[in-house]
């Protein structure tokens, strides 16, 4: 990091700025500006690291706008600022993506990259590989040890620059970094159909994201399966899975040959009905304090065989955000380890968290 890398930008959901703000404080960033979805970031000191937290999906070093009517304006004023200070440095990728605009699943809204991205991406890479500035590809998926050039169209006239480097780590460790390897720290998912829901979508990057080692033949429980999102990605995978929700589930789901239905709620079952089961996963509609009661039961059992749980916690607003330190060390009572909470690129007002059970 240069001497001079004082600003960070920070992409998130729309709606999650207070978070992002409250929860980079404590790391000594202060607010530099701000728009829905996009934060930049001030550090007074020399910071130890690019912002991190739950609310952060993405953050790269800024090294700040531009604004111009048209692309060749922009793509000029950032050639500009690549260039500037004697500066010739090559990047190994461009990522180019917008901010959140509007809450996800409003108006149908998905975050990642769009229309407009796209071309504006497609013409910035052809501009930087004249100038030789750019060694790889468009958007691509990055690799441990490259360093990535990041443009975030808060508009599509004004951009915002910035540059980060992907650590070169390995097995878990590599996974809680692997949003930094995602265009805007979105997963690039192509599933072979149709999905049954967005929690799809959901579970594809919080395995990613965990590190959890779920393999082929393995059982997988999952409460508040309906309608089977979530259910569907794992049948992909190979595991086995038990769908616990007194609401209907999709039909395909449903014909599985290795999906099992179990038309009830979690907490009317005995425990011997989890026993066998590697990984739990609940995506129930109620409150954060009741999913952990059912969790904690399932796991505290003398004879249960949980390795590793994923569960979606709802905020119900984000100024709840400071309830997220109290549900992490209720956790890790239960004997967990490496617990992790994040807010996913593709989730609402929730987070994710995940953990791994000592047996």
């Amino acid at each position: 990091m240069p001497h001079d890398a004082v600003f960070a930008m920070v992409c998130c959901q729309n709606g999650s700025e207070p978070a992002v703000k409250a929860e980079v404080a404590k790391d000594g960033w202060r607010l530099a500006f701000s728009r829905r979805g996009f934060v930049t970031l001030k550090h007074e000191d020399v910071p130890k690291g690019l912002p991190r937290g739950v609310f952060v999906r993405t953050a790269a070093w800024s090294l700040g706008m531009v604004k111009g009517e048209d692309f060749a304006t922009n793509s000029e004023k950032l050639l500009e600022v690549l260039l500037s200070g004697g500066r010739r440095e090559r990047f190994d990728q461009l990522h180019v993506w917008p901010r959140d605009r509007v809450p996800v699943g409003k108006f149908d809204f998905e975050p990642g990259i769009d229309e407009i991205s796209r071309l504006v991406g497609e013409e910035l890479a052809a501009t930087l590989r004249d100038r030789r500035l750019l060694r790889g590809e468009l958007n691509a998926v990055a690799k441990p040890g490259e360093r990535v050039l990041d443009v975030v169209l808060i508009d599509p006239a004004q951009w915002a620059i910035g540059w980060h480097d992907v650590p070169r780590l390995s097995g878990a460790a590599a996974a809680k970094m692997v949003a930094r390897t995602w265009p805007g720290g979105v997963q690039p998912l192509e599933p072979p159909g149709e999905v049954i829901s967005r929690a799809y979508y959901k579970v594809a990057e919080a395995i990613a994201w965990s590190g959890l080692e779920m393999e082929p033949g393995d059982l997988a429980v999952e409460i508040g399966s309906s309608p089977g999102g979530a259910c569907g990605l794992l049948l992909e995978k190979g595991l086995r899975v038990v769908g616990i929700d007194p609401a209907e589930m999709d039909p395909e789901i449903l014909a599985h040959p290795i999906y099992q239905h179990v038309t009830a709620q979690a907490g009317d079952l005995p425990l011997s009905r989890y026993h066998g089961a590697k990984w739990l996963l609940v995506d129930a509609n109620v409150r954060p304090d009741q999913t952990l009661a059912t969790v904690e039961r399932i796991v505290t059992d003398r004879e249960h065989t949980i390795e590793g749980i994923l569960l979606t916690l709802k905020l119900g607003g984000v100024e709840h955000a400071d309830r997220i330190p109290g549900w992490i060390k209720r956790v890790r009572q239960w004997n967990a380890h490496d617990v992790r909470v994040r807010q996913l690129a593709r989730s609402k007002i929730e987070v994710c968290l995940t953990g791994r059970i000592k047996r």
